[in-house]
């Protein structure tokens, strides 16, 4: 019988037949797909022609299509909807691949081949994109160790495999705690609650089979019970428990985890030639160096921890008004913002959710982007992987230009965040391949399903990656969409948020739930008016992470983490009524893999870029400037990573920015 996942996708728009598909399909796929991908990586390594672009480079990029269609389904369902069957296969699957590509980046043959093209670059007429391919190409070979040979050459495949292993199980241990741990309500702890924080408690207790409605680790249900709750006892336990994924003991605890992939990173970075994993990683980023990294983010912190100081005060004022005695904890921060919020800027949250449906926040971000860059959206009725999904064909005058796939609701199965991936990446060659693009979000289900302001911006933030896929115009698959350096990727996405805070776009998508009608204008200047409030505790939050990520890797690897980061958290003087935005036991961005190691600064980094950004609308002819929407497109997102960073910002804006604009956009400074 054939394979679904291997056969011709004959589906609209070759999307992949979900509803064929089956676990027990993936490892054959898998096996069939690396057996080929081997095959091909030995005839272009083998090729007895001398080596050229187009029988190495171009040949590489073509290669591996049948592995590509694997991997892009498989780590869609094990990320959005996993179960024992694909955790399994996860954890057989990692050191397998990390043996697979390592085998290939160590493979002398080919790297001779690439080597080769690299030392006669400047005689091989290549176009500017060519050259590109080809730089990337050479370096991605050097950084992966294929200059080393010998012992060296042999402990970097082993670290690779094991590391593979470690980012899997840290992952399947963060999901295992995340899925296992709920709290039942009563219907006296109930009192209190906003009608849709009691929603989603009960929908949360029906997929949990519970008797009744539950706090889960969820963040759209955690934070709004942290919010509104005046069981102080409740708040606690919750927040302990969500805080405490990743370091409950046993089977789940990623604490030993944590520290092995340090002292493996520091071991990968050492053996080619760097001073520590920080120096390694950030080469080729914008930043370049950790001091840059570090630079930044103080002078981020000084005045958040400053404000969140000031605001602490404030709190435990408020605190002790409700009779409550002793310091603020972690657990009182949000409920007492949310009152100070309530009185400060007559903004009640239960009264602003209403206005902020899901399917009309997915219309305003549908409506933005048909203004500024003509795209539409026709929906789709095809089988997806999970019946929460969505699917709509994207065009502009009426040319195919993407699918776009949004699966928006929190389950058991999926794990926590949200992200913005890609079933297949745009490209041109070996032939034309238009995008399939998924963003996934966690929010709480409800009828109809109501977000936080926090929750909309995420919205409008995953599909700002997506439209970084969507609207990619490149011709080779490496450099297509997102696949730009590290601390330039989050650009476009937290660019995308200023348009929620544009008056005219809430004036017209946020109507209420019952009534249908818009949001009052004095609730409008309210929301747009508090879009800044407790940006002390959240710049806090999030410059602690950053810089104790920054910390683990520029140096030698802490023997204890949690000791290390109990230092670094001192340090800075973290004030104690506010944690982590993620502890080392549950900080996936920087454990389950690679991508955000020593770059979870890259959010703030492209901070800096994003005000300045769309400052440059607000200086020309408003948020929907055609001028301006056409040098963001033809500059930032159809380019990919087709030149350095760098240049692409100055290409659309003329200059680089400073921090100034992120301080004054937060509200931290006058």
């Amino acid at each position: 019988m054939t394979n679904p996942i291997l056969s011709d996708w004959t589906t609209p728009f070759e999307i992949a037949p979900f509803d064929t598909i089956a676990d027990t399909d993936f490892a054959p796929a898998l096996d069939a797909a690396l057996q080929a991908h081997n095959a091909q990586i030995d005839a272009i390594s083998g090729d007895p022609d001398a080596p050229s672009f187009a029988n190495t480079v171009e040949a590489l990029e073509a290669a591996g299509e049948q592995l590509d269609k694997v991997l892009s389904v498989f780590f869609t369902v094990a990320g959005a909807d996993s179960n024992p069957a694909r955790e399994e296969l996860q954890r057989d699957f990692s050191p397998k691949l990390a043996a697979h590509f390592s085998g290939i980046s160590s493979n002398k043959a080919l790297f001779q081949r690439v080597a080769d093209l690299w030392d006669r670059k400047d005689d091989l007429n290549l176009t500017d994109e060519q050259a590109r391919v080809l730089m990337l190409t050479h370096r991605g070979f050097v950084r992966a160790g294929a200059a080393l040979t010998g012992d060296a050459d042999a402990r970097m495949q082993k670290i690779k495999a094991r590391l593979a292993s470690l980012g899997t199980s840290f992952t399947q241990n963060l999901l295992a705690d995340e899925r296992a741990w709920f709290m039942p309500l009563s219907e006296d702890d109930l009192d209190g609650l906003p009608d849709f924080v009691v929603d989603a408690a009960r929908a949360a207790g029906q997929e949990k089979g519970a008797d009744g409605p539950v706090v889960t680790l969820s963040r759209s249900i955690i934070v709004p019970f942290l919010q509104f709750s005046p069981r102080r006892d409740l708040r606690e336990v919750a927040y302990k428990a969500w805080t405490a994924r990743g370091a409950n003991g046993g089977e789940t605890d990623n604490r030993e985890i944590a520290a092995e992939i340090l002292a493996l990173r520091e071991e990968r970075a050492k053996l080619l030639g760097y001073d520590n994993f920080a120096t390694y990683k950030l080469e080729t980023e914008m930043a370049r160096t950790p001091d840059k990294v570090r630079d930044l983010l103080m002078q981020v912190w000084e005045p958040a921890k400053a404000r969140a100081d000031a605001d602490a005060e404030t709190l435990t004022q408020l605190m002790q008004a409700d009779g409550v005695n002793g310091p603020l904890a972690a657990w009182d921060w949000r409920y007492y913002a949310e009152k100070r919020r309530k009185a400060e800027h007559d903004l009640d949250e239960a009264a602003l959710k209403p206005y902020l449906q899901l399917d009309r926040m997915i219309e305003a971000a549908f409506a933005c982007a048909s203004r500024l860059f003509g795209l539409e959206f026709a929906p789709l009725d095809v089988p997806l992987y999970h019946p929460d999904c969505r699917a709509w064909e994207v065009t502009r005058n009426g040319q195919h230009i993407a699918v776009f796939i949004g699966d928006y609701f929190a389950r058991g199965s999926k794990r926590s965040g949200a992200w913005c991936s890609a079933l297949r990446s745009q490209a041109k060659f070996p032939t034309v391949q238009a995008p399939v693009v998924i963003n996934v979000c966690n929010f709480a289900k409800g009828d109809p399903a109501l977000l936080s302001y926090d929750d909309a911006r995420t919205l409008f933030h995953e599909f700002g990656h997506a439209l970084h896929q969507m609207l990619s115009d490149v011709t080779y698959e490496s450099i297509s969409g997102t696949s730009v350096a590290r601390d330039f990727v989050e650009l476009p996405s937290q660019l995308y948020e200023h348009w929620l805070e544009v008056p005219e776009v809430l004036a017209e998508f946020a109507t209420h739930a019952d009534t249908g009608a818009p949001m009052p204008q004095d609730m409008l200047d309210k929301v747009l008016k508090a879009a800044n409030f407790d940006q002390g505790f959240q710049t806090v939050e999030y410059v602690a992470s950053a810089l104790v990520d920054l910390e683990f890797h520029d140096g030698a690897a802490p023997v204890d983490p949690m000791a290390k980061q109990a230092k670094v958290l001192e340090g800075l003087g973290m004030p104690p009524a506010i944690g982590m935005r993620h502890a080392t036991p549950h900080f996936a961005h920087v454990f389950a893999g690679d991508g955000y190691s020593s770059g979870y600064y890259s959010y703030m980094w492209s901070e800096v870029m994003d005000a300045d950004a769309f400052a440059a609308f607000e200086e020309a002819g408003g948020a929907f400037d055609p001028d301006r929407a056409k040098a963001l497109e033809e500059n930032i997102l159809s380019t990919g990573g087709s030149r350095e960073a760098e240049d692409l910002y100055l290409a659309f804006r003329g200059r680089l920015p400073g921090v100034e604009a992120l301080l004054k956009g937060r509200g931290l400074v006058a």
